[in-house]
């Protein structure tokens, strides 16, 4: 018995602070967080099996106090909660479970993990409320534990994610690779990044993940990188789609607000003219953003006749998945053949070109 409560405690601790360490996923790495993701569970089963009393006394009906139903309702919750992330773990995996595909979206990981965070404060909370003791100021000491949960969910983790990560290649490893023979007329890769197109200070780093990294010390567009990887693999020419006029500025947050208005606004700024020559198929390479294509590869589109064309897709995204870009694409591209082709998450990028040619043979 002194073990077993012991015990009890030690594995909540654990689920507790591995479940800090996995949100600081930009310290970890993939390997890393995947591992100890399956710890977790291993614990959670744990956890379960200590606490099989509790779970059998929820089916017998007996007289509770509101407090003692807020429990077990935030208790059930959490286990609910935990099981999603689960599901949604596996759903972003890359490493142990790369082909199950079920609430594959990174955006919905992180949500599920500060939910996680938010309501096992709260469960832990309720417990402390449940002892004899000052009730206000143990609600206040709960309510401040979840609303810190959350910013730290919400606010903290993205923003670590977002300044705390540098990304740094060397460019002739990642480009090589094997060719991909290529029957007909050669394609032209297009692509769109922030490199280029941004308004940079002299001191930014590269260290946005999800847009830029470092690629032999100097700065690179991830997208410029899987345009690069895709003309290499079939010796083909590329073009970049260049702002004309105002460039977006150097802050990743002022550029997101910037591309939020232009899409709410539909606005087209002017890029500069891209001849397509003989190519009757374009690899078109983009971000997403806020779930769509970014509103410059729209002016793009809608610069030229697609008819009899194909137009392939190839995004770099950290969420999942193309989001709505394929259907606005159909739309700007008409007469073109729009094919859906690989979705690479912003982490994968650097590694990300044998799976391009492996994509590319298939077409």
């Amino acid at each position: 018995m002194k073990k077993i409560r012991w015990l009890n405690p030690a594995v909540d601790a654990g689920m507790f602070l591995i479940l800090i360490a996995q949100m600081l996923y930009v310290f970890l790495g993939n390997t890393a967080h995947e591992l100890l993701g399956i710890f977790f569970f291993v614990l959670l089963i744990a956890h379960a099996v200590l606490k099989r009393r509790w779970f059998a006394g929820l089916l017998k009906a007996r007289r509770r106090s509101a407090l003692q139903w807020a429990f077990s309702g935030v208790t059930l919750l959490l286990l609910l909660a935990v099981l999603a992330l689960m599901v949604s773990g596996m759903g972003v995996s890359r490493l142990l479970f790369p082909y199950f595909g079920a609430l594959g979206s990174a955006a919905l990981h992180r949500l599920l993990a500060t939910a996680v965070l938010a309501l096992a404060v709260l469960h832990a909370g309720l417990r402390f409320c449940l002892r004899p003791g000052k009730m206000k100021t143990k609600i206040a000491l709960t309510a401040l534990g979840c609303g810190l949960a959350v910013a730290f969910g919400l606010a903290l983790v993205p923003y670590l994610n977002r300044h705390m990560k540098t990304v740094e290649i060397s460019y002739a490893q990642a480009v090589a690779g094997d060719k991909v023979a290529w029957t007909g007329k050669k394609p032209l890769v297009v692509y769109f990044t922030r490199l280029g197109n941004t308004d940079f200070a002299a001191d930014a780093d590269a260290v946005s993940g999800a847009s830029l990294l470092l690629a032999d010390g100097e700065r690179m567009g991830n997208a410029q990188l899987l345009a690069h990887m895709t003309a290499d693999a079939l010796d083909c020419d590329m073009e970049a789609i260049t702002l004309t006029g105002e460039k977006y500025p150097s802050s990743y947050n002022d550029t997101v607000a910037v591309a939020q208005k232009e899409l709410r606004q539909q606005t087209r700024p002017p890029v500069a003219a891209i001849d397509l020559g003989d190519a009757d198929t374009v690899i078109l390479v983009y971000p997403l953003w806020w779930g769509t294509l970014p509103m410059p590869v729209a002016s793009f589109l809608e610069s030229v006749d697609w008819t009899g064309k194909t137009l392939c897709l190839l995004a770099t995204q950290g969420s999942s998945g193309f989001g709505a870009s394929t259907r606005d694409i159909q739309a700007l591209a008409p007469g073109a053949t729009v094919v859906e082709g690989l979705s690479v998450y912003c982490d994968d990028v650097p590694t990300a070109r044998q799976q391009i040619g492996r994509w590319l043979e298939t077409l």
